[in-house]
């Protein structure tokens, strides 16, 4: 396995840049793949992307880290609140996490102050938008290495 991180992107992150733009941004997610691919680069990781809208692909996409990735970043937007399928997968797998969000989750609605992911990641990055995705892998570097 060489250095290599999967970005993991949960429900309705395929409609960013139309999506509630005052509180997502006009970036879409094809604009973060391009930002992460080029960040990964310039710190010799291979970048992997991946985006569900069921649950169920996405805990595919976590055990299939294992054995294939140094690093997970995980953006499980409204799964965060809610699946506690996401964080089994995340502790069996054992492979480094780090939970990312483009907003201030902690600046919104209450039942997104609980996450089901903090606490079996390595860290969690929220509100810097998608820069949040630059910040996950230069702290993935580091913990690979």
């Amino acid at each position: 396995m060489g250095k290599s991180v999967i970005i993991i992107n949960g429900p309705n992150l395929n409609l960013l840049g139309t999506r509630e733009p005052e509180i997502y941004g006009a970036v879409t997610l094809k604009d973060i793949e391009a930002l992460t691919r080029a960040h990964g680069e310039t710190l010799g990781l291979e970048i992997d992307f991946f985006q569900s809208n069921k649950e169920g692909e996405l805990v595919d996409a976590i055990q299939g880290a294992a054995g294939n990735h140094g690093g997970i970043i995980l953006n499980a937007a409204a799964y965060t609140h809610t699946s506690v399928a996401l964080q089994d997968a995340i502790k069996a797998t054992g492979v480094p996490t780090i939970e990312v969000h483009l907003s201030n989750v902690f600046s919104r609605e209450e039942f997104r102050h609980h996450s089901y992911i903090s606490p079996v990641a390595a860290g969690v990055i929220c509100g810097f938008g998608a820069k949040g995705y630059v910040l996950a892998l230069d702290a993935l570097a580091d913990i690979i290495d």
